[in-house]
């Protein structure tokens, strides 16, 4: 069987598990221990990321023509990949926090939604929250108002509902009348003096009329 015939299935799998492919990282395992690499292996599992080691050949064939392209220069030396169809920052994030432990492990550059990224590129993409740790933020967020509404709700629940509220209310609707009563008070006080000043005034006109009457009655009649 030709060379050629034994590579094509092998290019055909890879360029199937890129198709869907929401990343993809590649790195040097190049001193790690069956140990480490056992755990490696298990901790991309559990995140749901799929890790495998392919000759930079037949990566290269694969990658060819498509958004992975630019991974190309990084085929150098053993090389694994490893591929998240779901979580675009799983694999950065997994292998980036295990290369802290083991430092035998390389990260060498990856693409992620498209954009291809070198080794620093993927740290910085590896700090970014998962998808779940972003929808628990995002939930958090919406409950809270919910949370404050029910919290307020329960405390006027505890205080008797509506009637506690009236009940604080009605020492202010008593209060607006006796605001007012002075007001109500000082309008008679300050219209009296000038009904009693009307009587003043005329007193003497009245005794003018009576002296004139009392000086006719004194006078003789001419004869």
């Amino acid at each position: 069987m030709a060379k050629v015939e034994l590579k094509k299935p092998v290019v055909e799998e890879i360029s199937a598990a890129i198709k869907d492919a929401q990343s993809v990282v590649l790195v040097d395992y190049r001193g790690l221990t069956v140990e480490q690499d056992t755990e490696l292996r298990k901790q991309l599992r559990e995140a749901g990321i799929a890790y495998k080691v392919y000759k930079n050949t037949m990566m290269n064939f694969a990658f060819k023509g498509t958004d992975y392209e630019s991974l190309l220069p990084y085929l150098e030396g053993p090389s694994a990949v490893a591929i998240s169809t779901e979580d675009a920052t799983a694999p950065a994030r997994v292998l980036c926090k295990f290369a802290k432990t083991a430092e035998a492990l390389e990260i060498k550059g990856g693409v992620v939604e498209g954009v291809a990224y070198d080794s620093k590129g993927i740290e910085s993409i590896s700090k970014v929250p998962s998808r779940e740790e972003l929808l628990s933020k995002l939930l958090g967020s919406i409950q809270s108002p919910i949370t404050n509404f029910a919290r307020v709700m329960k405390q006027l629940a505890e205080k008797g509902g509506a009637s506690a509220v009236e009940t604080e209310e009605a020492p202010a609707a008593e209060a607006a009348p006796a605001e007012e009563a002075p007001a109500a008070e000082a309008a008679p006080a300050e219209e009296a003096p000038a009904a009693e000043a009307a009587p003043a005034e005329e007193a003497p006109a009245a005794e003018a009329a009576a002296e004139e009457t009392a000086a006719e009655a004194e006078t003789p009649a001419a004869e």
